[in-house]
């Protein structure tokens, strides 16, 4: 079996795992679409590209509250829109940068069909003259933890570290480990050690700004407190590593 762990935005010395979909699948994507520029003084004579992409951003926000059920975790983000570089001038194209989570391959199949569907009509609404293009970029796999494995490992966790063991809870963060036992064909779970110092984080629950007052991973305040996130992390791996290869 394969065995990891990666440090999340939670109270320092926790442990958790849990079985099933605990990362979601990452997609993210490249859209172009065309427009046919001219002076912005007579946008009669041109195609508006930004218009469009405004018009695609917004249609886009229906897809998670109308076309995907409720209770499925979802997250559409537009992260970037590019177009044009003076006031005064329209361009002739728009460059759209999607990033979508998903947890299950039928979602993640209906929410990237849907986007080249809301693109395709949105083009031809606004009579572009050229077809719009899409460009995968990362692709990030489903971190589904295996039944079996996890219920080893999880009560290896409860018996070593007591109620500083539970559940991880489902991340909408993304990860490439499970590419690898995947292609090994091995069954694997995922979990998370805490890095937030305790007292910061019980004071943002308490006055109910976990959101805004605890840094989460890849922003630049995030930074984990070396103890005991480090004594924890090292013994986690080798409780989770034990309960398979102590006699």
């Amino acid at each position: 079996m394969a065995l990891a762990q990666h440090v999340p935005a939670a109270p320092a010395g926790r442990v958790g795992t849990q079985a099933g979909p605990v990362l979601s699948a990452a997609d993210s994507m490249r859209v172009t679409v065309h427009g046919r520029g001219g002076h912005g003084s007579m946008p009669q004579s041109a195609v508006d590209p930004v218009v469009l992409a405004a018009m695609i951003v917004v249609r886009l926000q229906g897809i998670v509250s109308r076309e995907t059920p409720p209770g499925e975790t979802t997250v559409l983000t537009v992260g970037s829109i590019q177009a044009g570089s003076t006031s005064n001038v329209i361009p002739d194209r728009a460059v759209l940068q999607l990033n979508i989570r998903t947890y299950s391959e039928r979602t993640r199949d209906t929410v990237l069909a849907a986007i080249r569907r809301i693109v395709t009509a949105e083009c031809e609404a606004s009579a572009s003259p050229k077809a719009p293009e899409f460009e995968m970029l990362d692709r990030f796999p489903l971190t589904d933890n295996d039944p079996t494995v996890t219920a080893r490992v999880a009560a290896a966790f409860d018996e070593f570290s007591g109620d500083r063991a539970g559940p991880l809870g489902r991340q909408t963060a993304s990860e490439d480990f499970s590419d690898i036992p995947d292609v090994l064909g091995v069954p694997y779970t995922y979990w998370g050690i805490g890095g937030i110092d305790p007292a910061t984080y019980q004071a943002a629950v308490a006055a109910g700004r976990v959101a805004e007052d605890v840094p989460v991973n890849h922003s630049p305040y995030f930074a984990p407190v070396i103890q005991p996130t480090l004594d924890t992390g090292t013994q986690a791996l080798v409780v989770a590593a034990l309960a398979w290869l102590a006699p």
